[in-house]
């Protein structure tokens, strides 16, 4: 219990900051919360005075005492001051309404903001361990619980608490004994409560896990449509889903129908104390200590005592729900974040010396580079080759810092990276990658991506490098063609291009370029390789070659084999060696 409450504790804490810039209307909200009460609270007194008025004059006409009848200015003006607060109650519940809308959407806009803001931080590592589709759910599904939790239940439990109090005070103004009688229904409501949520907080967890793997489930299935056909897996997709599907439809059930099942206790023991209730309000109204009036409020009083018990109750689910959703929320936004650099080392003008300096590197405990350690002169070719899964990728993400070396160091220019703040660091770099990303949007503004303050005609030239200019004008819209959201209506060679188009736009000191021509014909392919040829001219190139005969004209081939450097050189120099790139070198020809 201890670690529930300090887990509560700290939720309220950590949500704290994005609820005080709005707190003004959040008192307001309360305050008219207060008016509202207050209104409620006042009403069945007065209806009951009207009730005793006009059973007082039928009991006088009944008795034909002189001058009886009905008094109507009286009953008029019962009615009037009902009609006010009537009135009062309805306009403190709209301002309350707007001003508490007002305050919570601001306060889960600015979350959304933070979450976003944090997610740019988090280093790559955090990526590799958590599904996309779970990160996702995160930022919306849980936010927008946490929101409609506060939008529902913050006004339910104050108006609750003050109604339950104003409604007691009342009450004791009315009869003690019957006060007494009534709340009774507080402890027998307070032990149901606490067996039951007991039993389903862990379910509510579950459920919310369940609702993130399930987004994760979907983002990857659609992500892999194509795979999933082309595999025929379209069945083993569907009976994963609907296993994750049913798991979350369980868990919902218990979680809500364990929760749904607390009004109805509540409300069975509210209907035995209004029928206590009712008999000895009857007897005490026959022994004149109690008006009918009196015992019309005070009936009307236990709804009010039993109303915000079931109301917090039924609420209880979504209380439970926000504060899973907000633990996983703060989950994220208690993550640690990519170091900050403490002799921060900023280059004015960068020449692309790179110095890979004894570097080793390891995911976890299991080292996957070992001692690379080479120098790259300013403006040179660099071709990274080797077999697959032998460290290729994991050299380039050091480069650009995704991970930070085990020991040794990368130094650009004299100065390591690690003293470079980041954004500098990969503005320095342009990457072209075999897996191509384009948005949704115009071919224009995907290749104005590179660099947004660039005009029409330097994204026309860049595109002219890249050999996709006289493509582009083939299309319906020319450059004003919108990729769509899946970028598959232009060809995977020409998604190629603009991303090539895109990196020359943006004319960094040094370049990353996975090679991607294995999937285009031979026509694509040239101009592939021609614009490639473009984009490393004047600038320090890295290359992860594919196809071997693509780099006979690099300045120093990497040889790199279950993650050591076993071989550098050019071309000819390693072919002349005899050793591990001339025998992957034959190997492709033989296969060819």
């Amino acid at each position: 219990m201890s670690k529930k409450w300090q887990t509560f504790k700290t939720s309220i804490k950590q949500l704290s900051p994005f609820i005080s810039p709005y707190k003004w209307g959040f008192f307001t909200a309360m305050f008219m919360v207060i008016v509202t009460c207050f209104a409620l609270s006042v009403s069945p007194m007065v209806e009951g005075m009207m009730t005793s008025l006009l059973m007082k004059n039928a009991m006088d006409i009944a008795n034909k005492v002189e001058g009886a009848g009905v008094e109507f200015d009286k009953v008029m003006q019962i009615m009037m001051v009902l009609l006010g607060l009537y009135l009062l109650k309805t306009a403190s519940q709209s301002v309350t309404t707007i001003t508490l809308t007002n305050s919570i959407q601001n306060a889960m806009h600015d979350l959304r903001n933070a979450l976003q803001d944090k997610i740019r931080k988090l280093p790559v590592s955090y990526f590799d361990t958590h599904q996309y589709g779970d990160i996702l759910s995160r930022i919306t599904n849980d936010v927008d619980t946490l929101s409609n939790a506060l939008q529902q239940t913050l006004t339910e439990m104050i108006r609750g608490t003050l109604m339950l109090i104003l409604a007691i005070i009342m009450m004791f103004n009315i009869n003690v004994f019957m006060t007494f009688v009534v709340l009774l229904i507080i402890p027998a409501a307070l032990f149901i409560t606490k067996v039951i949520v007991k039993r389903s907080q862990r379910k509510f967890q579950a459920q919310q896990d369940a609702l993130g793997k399930l987004n994760g489930a979907i983002t990857e299935m659609y992500t892999g449509y194509n795979e999933i056909l082309l595999f025929n897996k379209q069945q083993q997709s569907i009976d994963k889903f609907k296993d994750i599907n049913e798991n979350l439809c369980q868990n919902a059930f218990q979680a809500q129908f364990m929760s749904s099942i607390i009004s109805p206790c509540i409300s069975l023991v509210t209907y035995i104390i209004i029928g206590t209730i009712g008999f000895l309000g009857s007897l005490f109204a026959m022994q004149g200590k109690l008006l009918i009036g009196e015992l019309q409020a005070f009936v009307r009083y236990i709804w009010q005592v039993n109303d915000p018990i079931s109301q917090v109750s039924n609420l209880s689910s979504q209380i439970q729900s926000a504060f899973a959703a907000a633990h996983r929320i703060f989950e994220v936004l208690n993550e640690d974040e990519e170091p900050l650099i403490e002799n921060v080392q900023v280059l004015d003008h960068v020449e692309g010396h790179v110095e890979l300096e004894h570097i080793c590197f390891g995911y976890h405990d299991e080292e996957v580079l070992h001692d690379i350690d080479v120098d790259i002169k300013s403006g040179q070719m660099v071709a990274v080759v080797g077999p697959t899964g032998s460290g290729k990728t994991t050299l380039i993400s050091l480069l650009m810092r995704f991970y930070d070396t085990t020991s040794g160091s990368i130094k650009i220019d004299g100065v390591d990276i690690r003293n470079m703040p980041r954004e500098q660091l990969r503005s320095i770099f342009g990457m072209v990658l075999q897996d191509t990303w384009l948005f949704h949007g115009s071919i224009y503004d995907n290749i104005r991506y590179g660099r947004l303050d660039a005009r029409k005609d330097e994204v026309i030239a860049a595109a002219r490098q890249a050999n996709v200019d006289h493509f582009i004008r083939t299309l319906p819209d020319g450059y004003d063609m919108i990729v769509n959201e899946e970028a598959n209506n232009i060809s995977q060679g020409e998604k190629q291009l603009l991303t090539i188009a895109r990196a020359i736009l943006k004319n960094p000191p040094i370049m990353i370029l996975d090679e991607a021509t294995s999937s285009v014909d031979t026509r694509l392919e040239k101009m592939l390789q021609e614009a490639m040829h473009n984009v490393m001219q004047g600038r320090t190139s890295f290359v992860i070659a594919h196809r071997l005969s693509t780099i006979r004209n690099a300045d120093l081939i990497l040889v790199i084999k279950d993650g050591h450097l076993i071989e550098k050189g050019t071309h000819d120099e390693l072919i002349h060696q005899d050793g591990f790139y001339k025998q992957l070198y034959n190997a492709q020809f033989q296969d060819m």
